[in-house]
């Protein structure tokens, strides 16, 4: 870990070790885990950071400490690891602009799906609930998620909008009419309008992606 300078990279080394520690030893919920001074020279990291790292897994509720015993695995589950990581990922410009395109093409995807397959009944249930209340944009899209029958496309967007972190408030230059007008596309099945209406009253972009 000699290459690394930073300190919030040194606390995802010492993530990732942890990942990699637990695969490798083949360790379980409840099984326990080294002590602090035992990772810090497993790892050849400053005992501070593998604090902080195992404090994060704990509030994560990875981790738990019992007193007078140690800490214990809880469960390990990949997204809320993704949560964790994210936090550090999301430090790098390059990496924010990818994670947004990445999820705007997934979107493309679930729009393109839905048009194609959403039972009428669906997309006017869709219309009615954005008629009816305030939502962020990403309510609106993990609606439109869930109502594309791609389970693992929808798994991918929940993923990926959980680092890309861009929800905001239904207000400003995206309206409700905007969401209505996609809606009202889709209804009519006319893909190519439905992702105009996406880019450019939605997304605030061009038409080509």
């Amino acid at each position: 870990m000699a290459g690394r300078t930073s300190s919030s990279k040194i606390y995802l080394d010492v993530v990732e070790s942890l990942r990699s520690m637990i695969e490798a030893d083949s360790l379980l919920p409840g099984d326990k885990i080294p002590s602090e001074r035992e990772l810090s020279d497993r790892f050849n990291v400053g005992r501070s950071s593998v604090r902080e790292a195992l404090r994060a897994l704990e509030l994560l509720g990875l981790i738990e400490t019992r007193r007078g015993e140690g800490t214990f695995i809880r469960d390990f589950q990949e997204h809320k690891l993704v949560e964790l990581l994210g936090t550090f990922f999301l430090q790098d410009r390059k990496v924010q602009e990818d994670l947004a395109e990445t999820k705007r093409l997934i979107e493309i995807d679930c729009l393109r799906i839905v048009a194609f397959f959403a039972t009428a009944e669906d997309i006017k249930r869709l219309m009615a609930w954005v008629k009816a209340d305030m939502f962020h944009d990403d309510d609106f899209f993990l609606r439109i998620a869930i109502l594309n029958r791609n389970r693992l496309l929808e798994r991918i967007w929940r993923i990926v909008n959980s680092y890309a972190r861009t929800s905001e408030m239904v207000q400003g230059n995206v309206k409700k009419e905007d969401y209505l007008a996609l809606l009202t596309y889709l209804l009519e099945r006319d893909e190519e309008k439905a992702i105009e209406t996406y880019l450019i009253r939605i997304r605030n972009m061009s038409k080509g992606v």
